[in-house]
C-alpha cells in the first residue's frame, strides 16, 4: 500500500516555489515542466493547498505562492490539504470479512485499534517535519551540486 503521489507532488511543488519565486513565475506549466507531470495535476493540487491556506493563487500575471512561512507548514498539513488517503483512513479494511468465520468476525476488534495508533503515530510525525527543514536541505543539495 502506498499514500498517494499527491503528497511528494505538493511538497516539489512547495521546493520550486520556495527555489524559483524570485526568477520565474510560479505557473502550472512551469511546475509540471519540473514534476514531470500534466499541468492539469498541477492545478487539482494547487486549488487545494489554496483552500487549505498554504499557498496563494493568482490567476493570469501572479502565478503560485506560500500563504505561510516555512517553519509554519508541516507534512501533515500538505498531506491533509491533498487528501492522500480515502476518508481520512491510512488503512483501507477489505470490505465483507465473513462473520461467519471466527477470525472474519473479529478482525476488526483485533485490527481496528492498532491500525489507528499507526496512523496516529505517522501523523505525530508527519506534524513533526516542516517544509524550513526540506528547503534547507534542498538548497545544500542545489550547493553541493554547483561545486562539483
Amino acid at each position: 500500500m502506498q499514500i498517494s503521489s499527491r503528497f511528494t507532488i505538493a511538497v516539489h511543488i512547495f521546493m520550486c516555489i520556495h527555489i524559483f519565486e524570485k526568477d520565474h513565475k510560479i505557473t502550472s506549466d512551469f511546475l509540471a515542466d519540473s514534476i514531470q507531470v500534466n499541468p492539469v495535476v498541477i492545478r487539482r493540487l494547487l486549488s487545494q493547498l489554496k483552500a487549505a491556506g498554504l499557498v496563494r493563487v493568482q490567476r493570469g500575471s501572479g502565478g503560485a505562492s506560500m500563504a505561510k512561512p516555512l517553519d509554519q507548514i508541516t507534512f501533515l498539513d500538505i498531506y491533509r490539504a491533498v487528501d492522500c488517503v480515502e476518508e481520512g483512513a491510512l488503512f483501507h479494511f477489505h470490505e465483507n470479512p465473513n462473520p461467519n468465520c471466527p477470525v472474519g468476525r473479529n478482525v476488526h476488534r483485533v485490527l481496528d485499534g492498532r491500525l489507528k495508533q499507526i496512523q496516529d503515530a505517522m501523523e505525530r510525525e508527519m506534524a513533526g517535519i516542516t517544509l524550513e527543514s526540506v528547503m534547507k536541505d534542498t538548497e545544500n543539495c542545489i550547493k553541493e551540486e554547483s561545486r562539483g
